[in-house]
């Protein structure tokens, strides 16, 4: 076996001829030379940045934590159903071992120059306790450079380009390192996967094999580590925490406001992606009102179905169950819980019988992360489940997002989708290298391993903000605005992350914006029925 850090020439297959009706624009230049010519402006000009983050929200006691917590990693070859796993003993920053692959610190293979300065960062914002590197703007994002012209020549069907390209990212690709090497891990990852599953393709076989293992994600590590990562992210990055944190106190909102002396019960639907995160919190705000809890709280949560497990975020581990450990915190705040699960359930076939909703509770649904994955467009299943929804009457509908635009087949072709999702994906890794200080740890190897799955799943149909404002009004319901309380909690509690994080609030919709870096995450809307 070849040793991952060594520098070599890779070997070009020869031109097989015009495959595409094209022509290579320099059939007599050795590839070897155009390789290491090309490469050059590739290379990234900076060092890696140590990343800073001075505050830690740690307020999760209510989960059991074990003293020590050992990345535990399924084999990729578990199946589902089945709990039988297998564990590693070795250090996994050392390496990963998949099938048939070692895959060693590949971020050696290649270094930046050392003797380059590393840019400078006008923003007064970013600067203080955050890292000043390039961020989300496009000066030195170099994975980008190579992966986006990638796709470009996939598209425009330029094999050499292609090849050329495919070494090239072989070579600086890397799951440690800076968000660059990972992204261009993860790009790498999600371009083969769409070479070896595109019929026809001349890069096929062999040319497409040597590349970076499935990344760790939420399917592939036990259910105790995967808690104490998801615990651990959350109170890092507010990626989800601050949607989270506004959905709970609209659920405070809404049932104020429909609450009218007679402290009915309170019925929420769960279809989002915190896997038990979420609750906590709430329940320990519902102890604390002044007329006390509901006399029932009802928390009915809709499992992902099967058909796609690569929706980013919403499947956890095979074994994993959040529901013992709330009960038991709610039994602690003296509130009557009670939860059901809906599992294999597909959005669009909920009703009141299915989630049981009775006149006498108030119903809120709270989705978050979890309908753009729905098709927009033949068939139309998100406007579809939307008059579902409308016809639960619930009191209110909390619907948290990517704000981002789609990338699917209908709205783009390749090219352009791939690069929004590339462009996404930057964000959430550069964000992860700032709340992790730049340290190799594997529950950031897990967020960031499932996060890549929406270079990879076509069902990724993201929307713009606006476009949900129109779906929403379109079917019958009203944007409603948050109260004041609500924004003062969630600012507050931004203010304990990085400084390059911001909300914006919508005048015009009452929409709240998750912002890293000066680009849109996420957003955070609340609607009511028109009537």
């Amino acid at each position: 076996m070849m040793k991952q850090d060594t520098f070599f020439l890779p070997y070009f297959p020869p031109n097989q001829g015009d495959l595409f009706g094209e022509s290579d624009p320099n059939p007599t230049s050795d590839p070897a030379t155009d390789w290491l010519e090309d490469s050059v402006s590739y290379i990234p000009s900076f060092l890696d940045d140590p990343f800073g983050s001075d505050n830690m929200i740690d307020d999760d006691s209510w989960w059991v934590q074990p003293q020590d917590v050992e990345p535990q990693i399924f084999s990729s070859s578990t199946d589902s159903s089945t709990n039988t796993t297998i564990t590693t003993n070795a250090t996994p920053s050392d390496f990963l071992v998949f099938p048939n692959h070692l895959i060693t610190d590949l971020s050696k293979k290649r270094k930046a120059p050392p003797q380059v300065k590393k840019p400078l960062n006008n923003n007064k914002r970013g600067q203080g306790k955050s890292t000043k590197d390039a961020g989300c703007n496009k000066n030195g994002r170099w994975a980008e450079q190579l992966l986006n012209p990638c796709a470009a020549a996939i598209t425009a069907g330029n094999v050499p380009r292609v090849r050329h390209l495919l070494v090239v990212l072989r070579e600086l690709a890397s799951p440690t390192g800076d968000a660059n090497y990972r992204l261009a891990a993860y790009g790498l990852q999600a371009l083969t996967h769409h070479l070896s599953t595109t019929k026809p393709h001349p890069v096929r076989s062999a040319e497409v094999a040597e590349v970076v293992p499935t990344a760790v994600n939420f399917s592939t590590v036990k259910p105790k580590f995967f808690q104490q990562s998801l615990i651990n992210f959350n109170d890092i990055n507010p990626w989800f925490t601050i949607p989270n944190h506004i959905a709970n106190n609209s659920i405070l909102q809404v049932f104020s406001d429909n609450d009218r002396g007679s402290t009915p019960n309170l019925h929420i639907l769960d279809i989002g992606v915190s896997h038990g995160v979420q609750w906590p919190t709430l329940l320990e705000a519902l102890s604390r009102r002044s007329s006390g809890p509901p006399p029932l709280v009802r928390l009915t949560v809709v499992a992902p179905t099967l058909e796609n497990p690569q929706i980013p975020f919403a499947t956890s581990p095979p074994g994993y169950n959040f529901i013992s450990n709330i009960l038991r915190l709610a039994n602690e705040y003296k509130i009557n819980l009670h939860i059901n699960r809906l599992d294999n359930c597909p959005l669009q076939n909920l009703n009141s019988q299915i989630i049981k909703s009775t006149p006498e509770e108030i119903l809120i649904v709270c989705a978050q992360f979890r309908l753009h994955n729905l098709n927009h467009s033949n068939p139309d299943d998100r406007t579809e489940f939307l008059k579902v929804m409308r016809s639960l009457e619930p009191k209110g509908v909390i619907l948290n997002d990517n704000n981002i635009d789609c990338s699917c087949d209908s709205c783009s072709n390749f090219e352009t989708g791939f690069a929004r999702r590339v462009d996404n994906l930057w964000c959430f890794l550069d964000s992860t290298s700032v709340a992790f200080k730049g340290r190799e740890m594997e529950d950031r190897k897990m967020m960031e391993g499932e996060a890549s799955k929406a270079l990879i799943n076509m069902c990724n149909m993201n929307e713009r903000k606006e476009k949900w404002a129109e779906r929403m009004i379109g079917v019958g319901f009203a944007g409603d605005v948050f109260r004041e309380d609500v924004m003062d909690g969630a600012r507050a509690l931004l203010r304990k992350y990085d400084s390059n994080w911001e909300l914006r609030v919508e005048e015009r919709d009452g929409c709240v914006g998750l912002w890293w870096k000066g680009q849109p995450v996420s957003f955070c809307s609340l609607w009511k029925t028109d009537a």
